[in-house]
């Protein structure tokens, strides 16, 4: 197979500007050029691209990702890096989940108190000018 950037593009699900972007960034390789000067991609670059589209989906760092398609090149390798690097990822989100959860029921006791009157007694907009009315750090 051979085939241009609009190509890859259909086939990964990936507009051209990141694809270019993840050639800049190096998670791509530098891709063949015809003689007009115009990129070829091929099956082996499509998969790099859905393997990245799909880390990115998951929300792997990009350095992260660097790491993942490095140890790629080593399939007979132990996967212990790779087990260290989504249990990392997945400690993260972990963490974000408990940190959005805590903006929820702040908001939430924001709404709640909410006396619905006029905005110069509006437990909302006083929350958000003073945290000290907040009932717990986020």
């Amino acid at each position: 197979m051979n085939f241009p950037i609009g190509e890859l593009s259909k086939r990964t699900g990936v507009k051209v500007p990141t694809i270019r972007f993840y050639e800049q960034i190096g998670l791509m390789p530098e891709p063949s050029r015809t003689e007009s000067n115009q990129r070829r991609y091929g099956k082996a670059e499509a998969d790099r691209l859905n393997f990245i589209r799909h880390s990115r989906e998951l929300g792997f760092e990009v350095e992260d990702i660097r790491a993942l398609l490095a140890m790629t090149a080593a399939p007979q390798a132990s996967c212990h890096q790779v087990d260290s690097i989504a249990r990392s990822h997945l400690l993260e989100i972990d963490r974000r989940i408990a940190s959005l959860t805590a903006l929820k029921g702040e908001l939430t006791r924001m709404v709640d108190e909410c006396g619905h009157g006029r905005i110069c007694d509006c437990r909302i907009i006083e929350a958000l000018a003073d945290h000290s009315h907040c009932s717990a750090e986020h």
